[in-house]
C-alpha cells in the first residue's frame, strides 16, 4: 500500500501555555505515510477502525503542514489525517486544474488507505473540494467542515498575473495578505516557506480550479451537518462567503474566529481546535455509529 514512518518532533502545543502567552513544548509522535502517491500525516497510526476520521485538505499552493496543529490537537478524540494534494508537498503528480479532480484524488486515498468514517475538512480551495465531495457523494459522508471558503471562489486577474510574472513577489506577499493584521507573521514562517516550494504551474492550476468553481445554486442539496468556520479579518475568503454557506446549507453551524485571517488554523490554532471539537461532539461524530 505504501510506506510510513514515525517522526518524533518537538512541536508548539497551543493548549499548554504560560500566562505570558509563551507555549510549553511537548514531544509527540507524528506519523507520515505515502499511499498511491499521496503523502499524508496522521495523529495516530494505525487508524482506529471504531472512530471517524477528520481528513484535512489544504488550500491553493499549500500542503499538509497547514493542518499540523489540528492533526495533533484532535488526535486524542478522533482519527486525524492531513494530506498533500497531487503536486503539493511530498505527493506525486503535477497538480490539477479542477476541483473535481482534487476531490477524486482525496476519495481515492480514502479507498486505498481504508480510512474509516471520513469527515472532510477543507480550507479555501480545500473547502471547495469538501463541497464537491458532499455534493457528488452525499451518502458517503456524515458531515463536513468548511474553513474560510465559499460556494464560488473567483480569483482576481492580478493574482494570476503575479504568479505568472513575479512568483517570488507573490510568495513574499503571502504572509501579509493571508494573515490578520493582529497576527505575528512569524507564526506563518513554516507555512510560507513551504508554499515557496510549490511550483507556479501547480499554483496556477489551483487558482484555475478555484476560479471555475461555483456551486451556489446547489448548496440546498447538502443535508448532513456542516460546520462553517470564518475568520474576522480574512481578506481572501471574507466572512460574507461563510455566511452565505451557512444560510443556504440546511444543517449548517456558523462560527466566526475573531482576530484571525485566512490562515486561522495556524493563527488561532487553539480556538479553531475548540470549535472543531465542539462540532464533532455535538454531532456525535467521534465514534462510528453514534
Amino acid at each position: 500500500m505504501g510506506h510510513g514512518n514515525i517522526n518524533k518532533k518537538l512541536v508548539n502545543s497551543p493548549g499548554m501555555s504560560h500566562g505570558d502567552g509563551q507555549h510549553y513544548y511537548k514531544e509527540i509522535d507524528m506519523t507520515e505515510h505515502t499511499i498511491g502517491g499521496i503523502h499524508f500525516i496522521t495523529g495516530n497510526w494505525p487508524l482506529d477502525a471504531g472512530r471517524n476520521t477528520v481528513i484535512f485538505i489544504h488550500g491553493s499552493g499549500n500542503s499538509r503542514l497547514l493542518w499540523k496543529g489540528q492533526v495533533e490537537g484532535l488526535a486524542e478524540e478522533i482519527n486525524t489525517v492531513a494530506l498533500d494534494l497531487p503536486g503539493h508537498g511530498k505527493s506525486a503528480g503535477l497538480g490539477m486544474n479542477t476541483i473535481t479532480g482534487y476531490a477524486s484524488a482525496v476519495e481515492k486515498l480514502i479507498d486505498e488507505a481504508d480510512i474509516p468514517g471520513p469527515v472532510p475538512c477543507g480550507l479555501s480551495m480545500g473547502g471547495a473540494v469538501v463541497l464537491r465531495m458532499l455534493l457528488d457523494s452525499p451518502s458517503r459522508y456524515r458531515a463536513g467542515i468548511l474553513v474560510n471558503t465559499g460556494a464560488r471562489l473567483r480569483v482576481l486577474p492580478a493574482i494570476f498575473d503575479a504568479v505568472r510574472n513575479n512568483y517570488e513577489g507573490y510568495t513574499a506577499s503571502l504572509a501579509s495578505v493571508a494573515a490578520s493584521p493582529k497576527t505575528d507573521t512569524a507564526l506563518l514562517k513554516d507555512i510560507i516557506d513551504d508554499a515557496k516550494t510549490c511550483s507556479p504551474e501547480v499554483v496556477l492550476g489551483d487558482f484555475t480550479a478555484c476560479d471555475n468553481f461555483d456551486v451556489m445554486d446547489r448548496l440546498h442539496e447538502i443535508k448532513v451537518p456542516v460546520l462553517v468556520l470564518t475568520a474576522e479579518d480574512d481578506r481572501l475568503s471574507p466572512v460574507k462567503y461563510g455566511r452565505y454557506l451557512a444560510e443556504h446549507i440546511e444543517n449548517a453551524v456558523y462560527v466566526e474566529i475573531p482576530a484571525a485571517g485566512h490562515m486561522s488554523p495556524v493563527e488561532k490554532t487553539e480556538e479553531v481546535n475548540r470549535e472543531l471539537k465542539r462540532f464533532l461532539n455535538e454531532s456525535g461524530l467521534q465514534i462510528i455509529g453514534q
